[in-house]
């Protein structure tokens, strides 16, 4: 077996295996306290960077329903750059949803964020190009709300407008420095919240998750909102691909 797969067992069965997480010193509003503590314990230090966890493998934690891939912004945004055609703003307006449980603010996300292949009522889709670049795009004719003709200006009342691409060298660099070294292993409690085993999937490559786009099985889950800067692009898929792709378990 490979050495660096032994000490990230060593690691979980001293440090991890037959405990809960302890998060009461951790800001409890925070969703990912108890990811940083499952990091602590395995010996990874908090950053940034978009690189494997530890030791050549990406770690994640168990969930109830979905994992995520990463949080991956679009290389352009209908609203960005010198060559922005409205403010982001604007971008809401016309293509967010309000949220009314949240008094009202806008966001691009839940209902309105576009899915692969087929148009949502807000005419918005994902693609997939020739090139395996992934785009978001607008088109007025598919778009069934019935204050389109008012809310949008007429320069946006048409097909195919791009709303945000996502590069294919740019999100394989992101994927494959996480996924496609030594592959990944993601840490599992049990229905009383102890965690009890930890399991090992393969490198995952550019091609074989660009696929998985393309059905669907690995989706865009954007939760960008009007009062926050951050884009918040989450590729994730449901836990029964993860499963679907272990190789072995402890």
């Amino acid at each position: 077996m490979d050495e660096d797969k032994l000490k990230i067992i060593e690691l979980f069965k001293q440090n991890v295996k037959n405990k809960k997480a302890d998060t009461s010193n951790a800001n409890q509003r925070h969703d990912g306290k108890e990811g940083h503590w499952l990091e602590q314990q395995m010996g990874i230090s908090a950053n940034a960077d978009n690189d494997a966890d530890l030791l050549g493998y990406e770690m994640k934690k168990g969930t109830f329903q979905k994992t995520t891939f990463g949080d991956w912004s679009a290389d352009y945004y209908i609203f960005k750059g010198k060559e922005a055609s409205i403010t982001r703003e604007e971008f809401f307006k016309y293509f967010g949803k309000p949220n009314e449980a949240k008094g009202g603010r806008i966001s691009w996300s839940g209902e309105v964020c576009p899915k692969i292949n087929n148009f949502n009522r807000f005419g918005q889709k994902l693609i997939v190009d020739d090139d395996l670049n992934i785009i978001a795009i607008y088109s007025y004719s598919y778009d069934t709300r019935e204050n389109k003709d008012v809310l949008l200006p007429n320069n946006l009342k048409q097909d195919n407008i791009i709303l945000a691409k996502w590069d294919k060298p740019s999100i394989q660099h992101k994927l494959e420095n996480k996924f496609n070294k030594k592959g990944w292993f993601k840490i599992e409690k049990d229905k009383d919240g102890v965690y009890q085993s930890i399991h090992f999937g393969a490198p995952i490559n550019y091609e074989n998750w660009i696929a998985l786009v393309k059905t669907g099985v690995v989706y865009f889950d954007s939760g960008m909102y009007e009062t926050n800067n951050r884009p918040y692009s989450q590729w994730r898929a449901n836990n029964t691909l993860w499963t679907s792709l272990i190789i072995d378990s402890y």
